[in-house]
């Protein structure tokens, strides 16, 4: 075997097994939403209960995602993305054995820390194993398959449920990570960044901040928006969070250098992303439950009916590719977030106890297109925005801040709900989710406004990426 074919080999197995994990990782952060009837049926727990089994795994993702890069780059990107991964499989199966809902809380958010550890490091593997002039199209495929992952966790969730039990969406993941652990070891190569620096202040202050403000939205449904709890998560993480961006521009090595959203490129894809995921998130979190609970479809069935958003990535990734090889990723990720937010606003009009599938069909397509379109050039356009020995950090930033738009998501949108409608019936379960749709839309339209920052192609150009320097330890 040449060495051209040696290579072209790694960076098919680099793509196929990050893609897999990236699958896996992102598939938890909406695969819960469908089984939500059946485990509270189960396992008990009102709205802030339901809300903290999607945000548990969000959060903590989000939290320490850019210190999992960190970890990466320093002790080593195989080792960290192996540990990583028996993190997430070992919690995979504790949260299928949780006798109660406190206990699926807690292991959804350990689950979340090896996924925070896994995940930014599948794009800098990657990245290191697939030559310049193919790297486009690998990181293409990436993003299509995880953002399918996001979109199809709903039908996947529900069949799970229905068919064998709510227990089998994370029994799912076993099997999986055990399949990859030895193929990574074997067919992943070791890298390293320079000497990279782990920021402990900075991850302390954005994962307290965060906790606040989320502990704050998820609270105020029952302790009210003056109850002192919430009130000190709110002032607390706030306070918290501007701390962490002086410290982003003033310490010597930040985990999120606040300098790098001086640039167009970097600041309009990454705010962008976090307010797509902030309406998509907290949109399917209610739009999944509603077609169970205000139109009395099983699990299965609302996962089907979902199929026309869900599945369009698969049919779209691939032109929405083509166009951003063609005119550049800017238009085609600003077209995809005004879709999504047609798509929202035409499910937000029509939205009933008594709404026929046909009248759902014209905003499921048109949010699905959008979806895909918006997954196909994002991971590339975050890549290219930075220097090569930046991208670590670029890809820990950009998926953190997608997370915490689906936090965010998941507790604004839920409050708006809670404020306005509730579970007493179909119709109050129609009046809570049609203004929280209408916000989720203007979100995600607010995100189309912010990705007309991105330069174009002929302003940002497309230097050469510098190599990523590798070598190999002397006991990995």
């Amino acid at each position: 075997m040449d060495q051209h074919t040696a290579s072209r080999g790694g960076a098919v197995w680099a793509l196929v097994i990050t893609s897999v994990a990236g699958f896996m990782a992102a598939l938890d952060n909406l695969v819960v939403t469908t089984a939500l009837p059946s485990i509270r049926e189960s396992l008990g727990g009102e709205l802030e209960e339901l809300e903290w089994t999607v945000n548990a795994y969000t959060l903590t993702f989000a939290v320490l995602l850019m210190f999992g890069a960190a970890l990466g780059d320093r002790f080593g990107r195989r080792r960290l993305f192996l540990a990583g991964l028996t993190v997430f499989t070992g919690a995979s199966a504790a949260a299928a054995l949780s006798p109660g809902i406190n206990e699926l809380i807690a292991f959804r958010a350990v689950q979340g820390v090896g996924a925070a550890i896994m995940m930014p490091l599948t794009l800098t593997l990657l990245t290191a194993a697939v030559p310049a002039a193919r790297r486009g199209m690998a990181l293409g495929i990436f993003s299509a398959v995880t953002g399918l992952a996001v979109a199809s966790g709903p039908l996947i969730g529900g069949s799970l449920t229905e068919h064998i039990s709510w227990q089998w969406i994370f029994w799912l993941n076993v099997p999986i990570g055990l399949a990859l652990l030895p193929l990574a070891r074997l067919r992943l190569r070791e890298s390293y960044a320079p000497d990279a620096r782990l920021d402990v202040p900075g991850t302390l202050l954005v994962s307290g901040g965060l906790f606040g403000i989320v502990y704050a939205l998820v609270s105020a449904t029952a302790d009210g928006w003056t109850s002192p709890a919430v009130l000190t998560g709110l002032i607390a993480g706030t306070a918290l969070l501007i701390v962490f961006v002086f410290h982003g521009f003033t310490a010597k090595n930040p985990m999120l250098p606040m300098r790098l959203f001086r640039d167009r490129a970097f600041f309009g894809i990454n705010i962008a992303s976090m307010l797509m995921f902030l309406g998509m998130f907290g949109s399917i979190f209610l739009l999944s439950q509603f077609l169970q609970n205000g139109l009395g479809y099983s699990p299965t069935e609302a996962g089907l009916r979902m199929l026309p958003w869900t599945g369009m990535p698969m049919l779209v990734a691939p032109i929405a590719g083509y166009l951003s090889d063609r005119f550049g990723g800017r238009p085609v990720v600003v077209a995809g977030l005004t879709l999504q937010a047609v798509g929202l606003g035409l499910f937000a009009m029509v939205l009933a106890p008594d709404v026929s599938y046909a009248a759902q069909l014209p905003g499921l397509i048109i949010g699905g297109i959008g979806m895909a379109m918006y997954f196909a050039p994002a991971a590339s356009l975050v890549m290219s925005s930075v220097r090569s020995g930046e991208q670590g950090i670029a890809s820990g930033a950009n998926n953190a801040l997608r997370e915490v738009g689906g936090a965010l998501g998941v507790a604004v949108l839920a409050s708006v709900f809670s404020a306005q409608g509730g579970y007493e019936s179909p119709q109050a379960f129609s009046d809570g989710t049609v203004p929280a749709l209408w916000i989720g839309a203007a979100v995600v339209a607010l995100a189309a406004l912010v990705a007309l920052l991105i330069p174009g192609r002929r302003a940002a150009g497309n230097p050469e990426p510098e190599p990523v320097r590798e070598r190999t330890p002397v006991a990995a």
